[in-house]
């Protein structure tokens, strides 16, 4: 009850909404309060557009919990697993009061001085993080052990209702499990943070399908996050299933899509091209097979077509790169490898 009305009081302060945008693949110009354009021709010019994006996302998912319902993590680990290369742990974390997470620690050994990191979501299974652990589900989504054996602490928590974490996020105050996803992998990013063995400056993200927007999502919100590895996981919103988007309106995602916006993309207030061009200068890795039958290759390349003329401003145009393997709703081994080398730039070569 106490986050529910934090949720409300941080709705009460929002009293000038965020300009619309209607073209979301035209990124080259923000509103200000009178609805007059002006080019985004500078990083301050994109800074303001970004502040918009983020407002608009908050209007589809509900706000974000204010930062004085961070509690300790209290994390309580609750059995081991050693391997040859790592040791597995398996824990909860308090994302809030009376909330804890369910996730998997893979922490290499051999650690020489501070290890880089990575957050590890998965896709929509019954297993949760225990599939990127490398416990259960498909070889090709195990890329938290992958990522383990080469040296990256990587955290595996699991989704609202999904593996061991079956809440009801609506009874404590969210407006979309969305939102609530996002809170929690924030707190997972300070967990990681707050590890010994973990340089906090040299983190990143990655999942599939389900994990690969939930990884675009927090790591538009948390810019501790340094490079973003997203498979399966978007196209624009006109592309998905020819523009029905009642795949995203369940309580597992976002309701609002249907309450408030019907259901229309072109009533959206906000879209995956913006959200790419949101993580510029980071580093952000697509993976976008040609036959996914979920998320239209077509309406991502426009995506990320359209974020790439903001790295451009940025003169970061190689931080951002976009692959189409000729498979479905695959993350497979010559792509992971790709996106492991591209993770290591990010975060091994400064």
């Amino acid at each position: 009850m106490l986050l529910s009305a934090l949720l409300l009081a941080g709705a009460a302060f929002a009293v000038d909404p965020a300009p619309f945008y209607e073209d979301k693949l035209d990124l080259s110009y923000y509103k200000d309060a009178e609805g007059t354009k002006h080019p985004v021709a500078s990083p301050d010019g994109w800074r303001i557009r970004r502040g918009h994006l983020l407002e608009n996302m908050q209007l589809v998912m509900g706000y974000m919990p204010p930062d004085r319902t961070r509690v300790p993590l209290d994390i309580q680990v609750e059995s081991e697993i050693d391997t040859p290369k790592y040791t597995l742990k398996k824990l909860t974390y308090a994302a809030e009061l009376g909330d804890r997470v369910p996730a998997y620690l893979l922490v290499p050994k051999d650690i020489n001085g501070k290890a880089p990191a990575m957050l590890c979501l998965h896709q929509t299974n019954n297993s949760g993080g225990a599939e990127p652990a490398g416990l259960d589900g498909l070889p090709n989504l195990h890329y938290a052990k992958e990522l383990a054996e080469r040296g990256y602490v990587c955290l595996a928590p699991d989704y609202p209702r999904f593996g061991r974490y079956q809440i009801d996020v609506y009874r404590m105050g969210y407006a979309s499990a969305t939102m609530k996803g996002i809170w929690n992998h924030m707190r997972g990013v300070d967990l990681l943070q707050g590890l010994p063995e973990v340089d906090g400056e040299r983190i990143g993200c990655i999942g599939h399908s389900l994990g690969g927007h939930n990884t675009l999502f927090v790591s538009a919100f948390d810019e501790r996050i340094k490079v973003a590895v997203t498979s399966c996981g978007f196209t624009r919103f006109a592309k998905y299933y020819n523009g029905d988007l009642t795949g995203w309106t369940h309580r597992g995602y976002m309701p609002r899509i249907d309450a408030v916006y019907g259901k229309v993309p072109a009533r959206m207030p906000f879209d995956f091209p913006d959200i790419l061009a949101s993580l510029a200068p980071r580093y952000v890795f697509i993976n976008a097979p040609t036959r996914d039958a979920n998320f239209d290759v077509g309406g991502v390349r426009e995506s990320a077509d359209a974020a790439k003329k903001i790295f451009a401003i940025y003169k970061s145009d190689d931080h951002i790169v976009a692959v189409h393997p000729d498979c479905e709703h695959d993350f497979p081994p010559e792509i992971r490898e790709q996106a492991y080398a591209f993770i290591d730039k990010a975060l091994r070569s400064n």
